[in-house]
């Protein structure tokens, strides 16, 4: 049996989440779902990344202790599970699990096992918000182009990873899609990076300049493990590393997939850095990368720090888990930007899980209450002129398989709204009122069937994407399979901004 490892980014905890960091929880859920549901075994991983100089900062800033801010922040992080409704399998904080201090120090050791870290002294710009050193020539105007702060300049003697070693066959890796990079223009930015030369790179800092929090670098107590060698780590951390457990062989060593979301200001590391780590530890690399872009509001980019902030618990309180990650899913492009508007997200959920897929349950299930008292109609014939609303059930599953596959989460949400349309188009050319008035019962029986077929193929096909809102409908349309559907309730109920500040008092 296929089995599939899942992870998203590990996000640092300077500050609360924002809905930039829910788009890629959401993102992973819906594929964690979805490959349970055709029977894979799936891990979906998460976590978050306490031991950043980001956070020490933040903590000084706060006036507490940075172990006391990491907890808060990382308590609202882990806690988004609920609100968003996500399937997470295992949660890892770098501060807090002892499988990750082990499991960092092991990669470390089969890295310098391999002669690939040694001692340099370094002199660079160095932007703390991308926790990372940058030359002049990848400078805006002496800015960071991801923060548009000023790097600070620092001079000291690092351990360094010869990355420059593994060029050649990082770039066949990516070439051939053994790492299969999504979309295919990050690729190519990828390659483009390889081409242009890599140079060995810093991965460790002074235990002075790290304000001694972090992972120290093994039999060097002078020096703490880079952040983003530590966080990249947790991807196999969090599968017992350390000791080499069960989940090391059977999530990462034997997987059919190993997964990787994440936003591309972090695609260098995860595509160049992290895979050429793994290699020289002498284990397997990713077999899937996915990027996705940024969350704007307002032109500006949504972050926790110095951009928009858009707040999921707020989103949720105010419109419900089903419209957040219906919007998440349907306007937000493969790969690209998009600008929240909270207009947009209302107008989403109500033309098309209101007035679309809700209101076409509910008015499917009526009328087999009002002309055959709840029970199932069994057709003995075909349904009249539903060639094309056939062909959009019949043609989900592949569509949603395709989309998914991608990473194309607009276009898999797609190939279920398309039967929700059509069979509201369906009721309104068919009439089954008019059936009913003239007697014509084959017919009428015939229409309603496939209709309650296409409600419970929305059901079963929208469960990835918005399960509470699935069970729901699938139970109204007698998941029980007593033959009696339940009397029909309201499923997905209209917003608006009025009523949607009044769920804040649920």
């Amino acid at each position: 049996m296929a089995s599939t490892y899942i992870t998203t980014t590990i996000p640092y905890v300077n500050a609360r989440p924002h809905l930039g960091f829910a788009l890629e929880l959401v993102q992973a859920d819906v594929l964690a779902r979805y490959y349970r549901s055709i029977g894979e075994n799936v891990r979906l991983q998460a976590g978050t990344d306490d031991n950043s100089l980001k956070n020490v900062l933040a903590a000084q800033a706060a006036g507490i202790g940075v172990q006391e801010l990491v907890d808060a922040n990382a308590a609202a992080f882990t806690g988004l599970a609920q609100p968003l409704s996500l399937s997470v399998d295992d949660l890892i904080r770098t501060s807090r699990d002892p499988r990750h201090k082990a499991g960092v120090e092991r990669l470390w050791l089969a890295c310098a096992a391999s002669g690939d870290l040694y001692r340099k002294h370094y002199e660079g710009l160095y932007c703390v918000g991308c926790e990372q050193f940058y030359t002049a020539a990848e400078l805006d105007e002496g800015r960071c182009q991801e923060h548009g702060t000023v790097p600070d300049l620092v001079s000291e003697e690092n351990w360094f990873f010869r990355l420059s070693r593994y060029a050649g066959q990082l770039r066949r890796l990516i070439a051939d899609d053994t790492i299969r990079i999504e979309p295919r223009e990050r690729r190519n930015e990828v390659l483009a990076v390889i081409d242009g030369g890599l140079a060995d790179f810093s991965v460790s800092r002074s235990t002075e300049r790290a304000h001694g929090w972090g992972i120290g670098v093994p039999g060097d107590p002078g020096q703490v493990i880079y952040v983003w060698w530590d966080a990249l780590g947790n991807y196999l951390t969090a599968l017992d590393y350390a000791s080499r457990g069960e989940n090391l062989g059977r999530w990462w060593t034997t997987a059919s997939r190993r997964v990787h979301l994440l936003g591309k200001g972090v695609l260098r590391f995860h595509a160049i850095y992290w895979p050429a780590m793994l290699l020289s530890a002498g284990e397997p690399v990713p077999t899937d990368i996915a990027v996705h872009g940024y969350l704007t509001a307002g032109g500006r980019k949504i972050s926790k720090s110095g951009g928009a902030i858009v707040d999921p618990y707020d989103l949720v309180s105010r419109y419900g888990t089903d419209a957040v990650r219906w919007w998440l899913l349907r306007e937000v492009p493969r790969g690209g930007d998009a600008d929240f508007r909270t207009d947009r997200l209302i107008s989403r959920a109500n033309d098309e899980l209101a007035n679309g897929i809700g209101n076409l349950v509910n008015r499917v299930v009526s009328m087999i209450h009002r002309y055959r008292d709840g029970v199932v109609p069994a057709a003995a014939g075909s349904a009249p002129d539903a060639v094309a609303f056939d062909g959009a059930i019949g043609g989900a599953p592949g569509l949603i398989a395709g989309a998914l596959k991608d990473f194309d989460f607009r276009r898999a949400t797609g190939a279920v709204w398309q039967i929700a349309d059509e069979a509201n188009r369906y009721v309104n050319r068919v009439r089954p009122w008019d059936l009913a008035r003239t007697g014509s019962d084959p017919d009428l029986d015939a229409v309603l069937a496939v209709l309650l077929r296409a409600c419970q193929a929305i059901g079963t096909h929208l469960a990835p994407f918005l399960p509470d809102a699935a069970a729901r409908i699938s139970r109204q349309c007698g998941a029980g399979g007593t033959g009696l559907l339940p009397r029909p309730a309201p499923l997905l109920p209209r917003l608006t901004r009025a009523a949607a500040a009044a769920l804040d008092d649920r």
